[in-house]
């Protein structure tokens, strides 16, 4: 028997005269299986009594009684599955229904029904089962009872099987579609940036070193450090913290660009708010200011919210009810309210005036804390709020001095429950100040030639933001761990895969 995966390539074309019958033929058969199986979201929306239809997917549970046996199977379209009932009438039914254990996979064809049962409009009354693949039911670990995330994170080649995570994944991928969407529908281009670097954007220092050295061999200098000139890149390399840099090139020629990647901390933190790997997502934009930067960000805020829960409704619903009560109206505070607007210099006072006591100092020149963050959001403005102009000294290099030469065009828009979602700033476009910037926080200009000549040649205004695609998609979903709303986490002692 020879099994076609309904996920397959159409077959490539060729100029061939002798292969076009051949190849027409497939392309023909390819066709017909798309059509023949459907995804069982869209059963459970669009599907008709008396419609013929073939499913796909793993087993979730199985019910034997006398006369047939009730078989819910999902394929990761969406929250429910279809349920799938089999009668003993079916040829081989015994020895077949034997083989169909939660976790194993499966092939149903059969007729859609209405369901007499509560809570489901449907269901399908099997003609034909395919076991592709058993699960033992011994060893299987993915069974009925509840498991807990931190369980789920040591066998996650298999986690994304479960309600949860299942619900997690498909609000990331909705996510990340809507934030394509934003850029693209304003003329945005996507700018993909180098995984490894000579630059330490940040300043930050926690970056993982790429090297081609035998480790056992490494080459040194006179004076017993490491010979960089030597390696592979002939210099020091990195994994990327951040696509900014490269960005702002490519803005210098586009306009606008954005970037939407993976990136990389060698930060040694195990709390639930850190990953070594990560997605970011980079805006930049020429000829635009702080105040521009500011309104997209919280254009694009709204836009992704609200994508994702007309996307993702049963999933968005599924964590308001089991994993956090104010899901459905923290995206309500997002979508439906003006951000508010305070300089940072405000956010102290109002912070000193708080009456609160909080963990970490409130002072002028201290950056905030998230627990001041928090406050802002939650308890004063009780809805999303951006802090603007922040001292130089606390802020990277590259955001543009204001005239006061004390604070700089930096923004943070603040969320509730999370604290700081998105950092962004206008960009230091003057040569002479950029060139004071870099010594005073102690970089070496030279290593940055290329980013100084940016300021040579047609230097202009422009300004960009970062957002951590992770701590959106923990933010939208109330998970409180962010290692279980991506697929495969990297931190420290953690790299399974």
């Amino acid at each position: 028997m020879l099994v076609v995966p309904f996920t397959a390539a159409p077959p490539i074309m060729t100029h061939s005269r002798e292969r076009e019958p051949i190849t027409s033929l497939l392309v023909t058969l390819y066709s017909l299986l798309l059509v023949m199986t459907r995804r069982i979201a869209d059963l459970l929306r669009h599907g008709q009594p008396n419609e013929t239809v073939t499913i796909q997917g793993w087993v979730r549970t199985k019910r034997e009684q006398k006369e047939f046996s009730f078989v819910e199977v999902n394929d990761g379209s969406a929250m429910a599955g279809l349920q799938t009932v089999v009668s003993q009438e079916l040829p081989g039914y015994a020895e077949t229904i034997k083989r169909v254990s939660t976790g194993a996979s499966v092939e149903i064809a059969g007729t859609l029904v209405e369901s007499p049962a509560k809570g489901q409009r449907i269901e399908l009354k099997a003609e034909s089962i395919t076991v592709f693949g058993e699960a033992d039911p011994e060893t299987y670990p993915l069974q009925k009872k509840r498991h807990s995330f931190e369980f789920l994170r040591d066998i996650a080649h298999l986690r994304s099987r479960t309600n949860t995570l299942g619900a997690v994944f498909r609000v990331r991928n909705a996510a990340a579609t809507a934030i394509h969407n934003f850029f693209q529908a304003r003329g945005f281009l996507w700018i993909h940036t180098p995984i490894i670097s000579a630059s330490d954007c940040e300043g930050a220092g926690e970056m993982f070193t790429v090297t081609g050295f035998n480790l056992a061999k490494v080459p040194l200098t006179a004076d017993k450090t490491v010979d960089y000139s030597k390696d592979f890149f002939g210099k020091q390399a990195y994994l990327t913290v951040s696509g900014q840099l490269e960005a702002e090139i490519m803005a210098m020629a586009f306009a606008n660009v954005y970037t939407f990647g993976p990136t990389f901390r060698a930060e040694n933190s195990n709390t639930s708010r850190h990953l070594a790997e990560f997605w970011m997502v980079e805006p930049e934009m020429a000829f635009c200011n702080l105040q521009g930067d500011m309104e997209l960000a919280e254009a694009f805020l709204k836009h992704v919210f609200q994508h994702v829960l007309e996307t993702c409704t049963e999933d968005m619903e599924f964590f308001n009810d089991r994993i956090d009560k104010s899901v459905l109206a923290t995206a309500d505070n997002i979508i439906n309210n003006e951000f508010a607007r305070v300089t940072y210099t405000e956010a102290i006072e109002l912070l000193e005036k708080s009456g609160k006591t909080f963990e970490y100092p409130v002072e002028w020149g201290l950056d905030m804390q998230s627990e001041h963050e928090r406050y802002l959001a939650e308890e004063y403005f009780q809805k999303p709020t951006i802090v603007t102009d922040y001292p130089a000294k606390i802020k990277a290099f590259y955001m543009r001095l204001n005239d006061d030469e004390k604070t700089v065009a930096a923004m943070d828009v603040l969320a509730p429950k999370i604290g700081e979602i998105i950092g962004g700033s206008q960009r230091e476009e003057r040569l002479d100040i950029l060139e004071r910037r870099l010594q005073a926080v102690g970089l070496d200009p030279a290593p940055y030639w290329w980013y100084l000549d940016l300021r040579r040649y047609g230097t202009v205004p422009h300004a960009g933001f970062g957002l951590g695609f992770e701590r959106l998609v923990q933010f939208m979903t109330g998970m409180g761990n962010i290692r279980d709303v991506i697929p495969f986490p990297r931190a420290p002692q953690e790299v399974e895969f």
